[in-house]
C-alpha cells in the first residue's frame, strides 16, 4: 500500500524532464512551500539553470556562472551550477 508523508521535507528537488511543463513545476514548487518545505531547487537541463525558493525569498535564478547553497538549512553545502550540468554539454 502507498504510504503519504505527514510531513514535508525540508529539502525538495525536481529535475525537468522533456514532458514536465514550467508552469506546472513552479507550481509544484509554491505547494511544496505552501505546505511546509523550507528550500525547493528546479533544476532545467536546457538551460542549465536552477530556480531556488526559499521560504517567502524572491526566486533566485542560477547559472553555470553561479553556485548552488543550501543556506540555513545546509549551512556546509556548496555546488558550482556548472557541475550539475557537466555530463550534458555538447
Amino acid at each position: 500500500p502507498e504510504r503519504i508523508a505527514l510531513t514535508p521535507p525540508d529539502l525538495a528537488v525536481e529535475v525537468m524532464s522533456p514532458s514536465d511543463k514550467v508552469k506546472d513545476l513552479r507550481l509544484k514548487a509554491q505547494r511544496y512551500l505552501d505546505h511546509g518545505t523550507r528550500l525547493v531547487w528546479l533544476v532545467f537541463p536546457h538551460t542549465q539553470t536552477v530556480e531556488v525558493y526559499d521560504g517567502d525569498a524572491d526566486v533566485l535564478t542560477l547559472t553555470p556562472a553561479d553556485t548552488l547553497t543550501g543556506g540555513s538549512l545546509l549551512p556546509e553545502f556548496s555546488l558550482p551550477v556548472a557541475d550539475l550540468f557537466q555530463n550534458s554539454r555538447s
